[in-house]
């Protein structure tokens, strides 16, 4: 298995004690078992919603935000809303340049999707990710732990999922799940499977 080297988290088990998992996911992590070998035994047993769970939030925030971009970008074509493209290119900006001023437009951005595509899950996540998610710029509200994770696990999911036919979305899943491995081990996640 490859070498996670974005992921600082030494054991599984701490990455998913937040987490909620299928209970064949359950089954799958051992006490000493590393992230690597636990998202392999998940992929191997085609637990693939929980795979991208745990992935989205074993990352750190700014590699699992590119991390949907990557998969909601995978998802736009020339038929695509502007809404759409703009939210995966606000999302990417923040990855770029991870500061509040750059997140904020996010939120805005996945109005605009209305919440209902990849690219808006990936914007939201990139907003997600600031430190603060108050409306109001005079209350600070910072996000709560985890809540990033979830929004990237949202757009991964929509991403694979675009298609009806059972055999594209399990492609989709591991193409995906592939990119997101390509990000944890450093690298950009865009190589073609």
């Amino acid at each position: 298995m490859a070498e996670f080297t974005k992921i600082t988290e030494a054991l599984a088990a701490t990455i998913t004690a937040t987490l909620e998992l299928s209970d064949e996911a359950n089954v799958l992590l051992g006490e000493t078992m590393t992230p690597a070998d636990y998202l392999q035994q998940l992929m191997d047993n085609a637990l693939y919603n929980d795979a991208i769970n745990f992935l989205a939030n074993a990352l750190p925030k700014r590699e699992a935000v590119w991390w949907a971009c990557v998969c909601a970008k995978q998802t736009l074509n020339d038929k695509s809303p502007a809404s759409d493209v703009k939210a995966v290119e606000l999302a990417e900006a923040w990855v770029y340049k991870p500061v509040q001023e750059v997140c904020e437009p996010n939120y805005a951005a996945a109005e605009a999707t209305e919440f209902k595509t990849p690219a808006g899950w990936a914007a939201i996540s990139a907003f997600w990710s600031g430190e603060n998610i108050s409306p109001s710029k005079e209350a600070i509200v910072p996000p709560p732990e985890g809540l990033t994770g979830k929004a990237v696990n949202g757009a991964v999911i929509l991403a694979a999922v675009q298609e009806e036919d059972p055999k594209i979305i399990t492609a989709n899943y591991q193409l995906f799940l592939a990119k997101g491995v390509d990000v944890a081990c450093g690298g950009d996640g865009r190589q073609e499977q």
